[in-house]
C-alpha cells in the first residue's frame, strides 16, 4: 500500500516505519527534517502547521495515512483537505487522556470522555473522522515509553535513581498508573492496517498491567541496576500544590488504568514487553547512552522542599 506517515523519524514513528517497510509498503514521510529518514522512503520536509508546508501534499493520494503527531482537529483535517481521504484507513494516535475522571477501573473504550481535557483536540479528531465517513483506527495509549522517548516519563525516575536523589511520590505511592512500550504500540498500529474489522474502531493500547507509583520506582531501580531498597522515596501531599508545582511530577496524580481486551481480541495482538522489560530496554538502549551528568532537579523543591 501507499502510506503517508506524518512524522516517522522520532519515537513512535521509528519502529512503526521499520515494520511498514518490512511488510513491503511504499512509504512517504512528512517531517520537519530535523532527523534523517531511513533509506527507501520518500521524505517530504515541511512544517505541518502552515499552509506552505502542507502544499507538498496537494493532490497526492494515499491508501493509508498515519498521523502520530496531530494534536488538534485542524492538524489532521488540513492533511486530508490536501490528499483526500485515504482509500483504506486513517490511523491515528489519540490518548487515554481523553477519558473523564472515574471511580471505575480499568477504563474501557466506552468509558465517559472529558471534552475539557488537555487532549480534547484528539477527541474532536476521532469524532470528525467518524462523522466525515473516513475509515479510521484510533489508538488511545496511556504513557508511551521506551527508547527515543522525548517526554520525561521514565527518564524522570532514572535521573533521581542514578544520581542518588530522593524520588518524590504523592501520598503513600499507591496510586496506579500504566506504561506501554513504544514498539508494542507500533506493532498494533501496523497490524490494524491488515485487519478489516479494525475500521472505525478505537483501541486502548498499552501494557497489560498497571503499577503503583512505588512499584514503578522499584522497577526503574532494577532497570538501572540499583537495589530498590536503597532508593529513598519521599512523600508529598498533592492537595496542597498549585498547578505549576503539580507539573514537577511527570505523571497524573490520580489512577490511570485502561482495559486492553478489545485490541488484544480484535487485532490478535499481545504486548511483547512487560513493565520490567520495558524499563530495562529504555534504560539500556536509550538512557544509559545519553545519561545527563547534571539533571535539573529544581522542580523537586516544590514537592518535597530543598
Amino acid at each position: 500500500m501507499d502510506i503517508l506517515v506524518m512524522g516517522g523519524t522520532r519515537f513512535v514513528g521509528k519502529p512503526l516505519v521499520e515494520r511498514l517497510q518490512a511488510a513491503g509498503h511504499a512509504l512517504t514521510l512528512f517531517t520537519r527534517g530535523n532527523k534523517p529518514a531511513p533509506a527507501g522512503v520518500e521524505h517530504l520536509i515541511g512544517d505541518r502547521s502552515t499552509p506552505e508546508g502542507l502544499q507538498q501534499l496537494e493532490g497526492r493520494r494515499f491508501d493509508v495515512i498515519v498521523d502520530s503527531s496531530g494534536r488538534t482537529l485542524d492538524d489532521s483535517r488540513a492533511v486530508v483537505e490536501r490528499t483526500g481521504a485515504p482509500s483504506h484507513r486513517f490511523v491515528y494516535v489519540s490518548s487515554a487522556g481523553v477519558y473523564a475522571d472515574s471511580e471505575l477501573w480499568p477504563l474501557d473504550e466506552d468509558s465517559p470522555t472529558d471534552p475539557q481535557s488537555r487532549h480534547a483536540g484528539k477527541l474532536d479528531t476521532e469524532a470528525w473522522l467518524r462523522s466525515a465517513g473516513i475509515a479510521f483506527t484510533s489508538f488511545r495509549p496511556t504513557y508511551i515509553v521506551g527508547p527515543g522517548n522525548y517526554n520525561p516519563v521514565e527518564s524522570w525516575f532514572f535521573d533521581r535513581i542514578v544520581h542518588g536523589r530522593p524520588v518524590p511520590l504523592p501520598g503513600d505511592g499507591s496510586t496506579i498508573t500504566q506504561l506501554g512500550h513504544v514498539a508494542d504500540l507500533a506493532a498494533a498500529m501496523a497490524r490494524c492496517i491488515e485487519v478489516d474489522a479494525a475500521a472505525n474502531r478505537i483501541y486502548n493500547c498499552t501494557g497489560r498491567q498497571g503499577v503503583t507509583f512505588r512499584g514503578l520506582v522499584h522497577a526503574a531501580a532494577r532497570a538501572a541496576g540499583k537495589d530498590p531498597q536503597t532508593v529513598e522515596i519521599r512523600s508529598f501531599d498533592p492537595a496542597g500544590l498549585d498547578k505549576k508545582a503539580r507539573k514537577a511530577f511527570p505523571l497524573r496524580l490520580a489512577h490511570f488504568l485502561t482495559d486492553i481486551t478489545r485490541v488484544r481480541r480484535e487485532l490478535a495482538w499481545e504486548p511483547a514487553f512487560d513493565l520490567e522489560a520495558t524499563l530495562a530496554d529504555s534504560f539500556a538502549n536509550d538512557y544509559a547512552s545519553r545519561m545527563p551528568t547534571s539533571p535539573d532537579f529544581s522542580g523537586d523543591a516544590a514537592l518535597i522542599g530543598g
